[in-house]
């Protein structure tokens, strides 16, 4: 009986160490979840401060954190993930951009300089031979080499230049 009054009146030392523990993983994961957890740590918190029951005390603490979970975290992710930037980074950026032929492009092997200064060991998937200055467009990175296609032969809305 000692030890379950000790925790009952040393409670909100237990409440406290959750709460900075969850946001401490929180801080480290940014998946909304633990910051959700602290929070339902603080209800369980603020019912220990008002003389709670123990038991009582972690249904309401988990009651909390649930009802958060789901209902309060994804807008907060929606709002968190709207403003990303939609500008096509890496290979994919690649896609689309304009180049020229420096080395003979046929269906296996060549060399073009993209527009954004690139040298690319290159293909073209039409299986044509394209002789260097030819102007060209990436249509697809196949590990690494860019396959393009005749300039010429894209369509307008496919096409890109380096930013």
């Amino acid at each position: 009986m000692e030890i379950w009054t000790a925790i009952e009146q040393n409670a909100w030392i237990g409440w406290v160490v959750l709460i900075v523990l969850f946001l401490i993983i929180e801080m480290l994961s940014l998946e909304m979840t633990f910051l959700m957890l602290a929070l339902g740590g603080v209800a369980g918190l603020a019912s220990d401060l008002l003389g709670v029951p123990v038991w009582l005390q972690v249904v309401i603490a988990a009651a909390v954190a649930a009802l958060l979970i789901l209902f309060l975290r994804p807008p907060l992710l929606r709002r968190l993930h709207r403003g990303g930037d939609p500008t096509p980074t890496g290979v994919e950026a690649l896609i689309g951009l304009a180049g020229q032929v420096v080395a003979t492009v046929n269906a296996t092997s060549g060399q073009v300089k993209l527009a954004n200064g690139d040298i690319w060991s290159a293909r073209d998937d039409t299986g044509a031979s394209l002789q260097p200055g030819t102007t060209i467009r990436v249509v697809q990175i196949d590990g690494a080499t860019a396959v393009v296609r005749r300039s010429d032969t894209i369509a307008p809305e496919h096409e890109r230049t380096a930013p």
